[in-house]
C-alpha cells in the first residue's frame, strides 16, 4: 500500500502507508469498540459518518463534509468558507482559497491526526483528509490499494496499446487510466448503481440474523 501525499511535509497521521505510520504504532487510542475486521456495506459507512459527525468541529466546515468509505479507506472532503470578495479575479480567488486551505491544515493538524489514529485503530480503515475551498479542491493525503486482476489477451491488448501510444508507463498504469476514463464518463451511471447497492444493504442489514 502506498500514499500520495501533496507537497508539503509528510505530518499527517493517513500520509503513511498501512503498517508503518505513526497511527499503527500508537497506543494511545481507546480499544473499546474496535474491529478485528473492516466492516463492510451501508451499515459500516453510516457508522463512520455517525463517528466523524460526533467528533468533528462545528467551525472547521460550512456544510457537512463529504464522507466517503471503502474497505481500505475513509475520505473526508470539507467545504472551507470562500475568502474572496466579490469583483475578484479567478486568480486573485484560486490565491485565496490556497491560503485558506493552507491556514486550516496548519491549524487543524495536531487535531485531525488525533482523529484518524481514533478512526484508524477502530475501523481498520487508513484515514485520507482533503477540502474545497471556492474554485480549489485539494487533497491532503490520498491511498493507493494495489488491485489484483486477470485479464484475457485481448483485454491485455488494450492495455499494451495504450503503453506502446505513450498514454501510459506500464499495464499498471493504463489500467488505473480506464478506471479513471470509465469513472468520468460514467458518473451519473455509478452513482446510480452505488445509491442501488447502499439500499441493498441496508435491507441486508435489517434481516431476522441482525436484529
Amino acid at each position: 500500500m502506498s500514499t500520495q501525499e501533496a507537497p508539503e511535509p509528510t505530518d499527517d497521521a493517513t500520509a503513511t502507508a498501512a503498517g508503518t505510520g505513526p497511527s499503527d504504532s500508537d497506543n494511545s487510542a481507546d480499544d473499546t469498540g474496535s474491529d478485528t475486521a473492516p466492516d463492510r456495506g451501508a451499515g459500516a459507512a453510516a457508522k463512520v459518518r455517525a463517528w466523524f459527525t460526533g467528533r468533528l468541529p462545528t467551525d472547521w466546515f460550512t456544510v457537512p463534509p463529504d464522507i466517503q468509505v471503502d474497505r481500505e479507506e475513509i475520505t473526508i472532503i470539507g467545504t472551507l468558507a470562500d475568502p474572496a470578495a466579490p469583483g475578484d479575479s479567478d486568480a486573485e480567488r484560486a490565491a485565496a482559497a490556497e491560503g485558506q486551505i493552507r491556514r486550516f491544515r496548519e491549524e487543524t493538524r495536531g487535531r485531525r491526526i488525533e482523529m484518524a489514529r481514533e478512526a484508524e485503530h477502530r475501523f481498520r480503515r487508513k484515514v485520507s483528509w482533503g477540502v474545497t475551498c471556492g474554485p480549489v479542491t485539494e487533497m491532503f493525503t490520498t491511498l493507493s490499494v494495489p488491485v489484483m486482476t486477470r485479464l484475457r489477451q485481448s483485454e491485455r491488448r488494450v492495455l499494451d496499446t495504450l503503453v506502446d501510444a505513450g498514454v501510459a508507463r506500464s499495464r499498471s498504469d493504463a489500467l488505473a487510466w480506464c478506471v479513471r476514463l470509465t469513472g468520468e464518463n460514467a458518473d451519473t451511471w455509478l452513482s446510480r448503481l452505488r445509491t442501488a447497492l447502499r439500499h441493498v444493504e441496508e435491507v441486508r442489514d435489517q434481516g431476522p440474523n441482525n436484529s
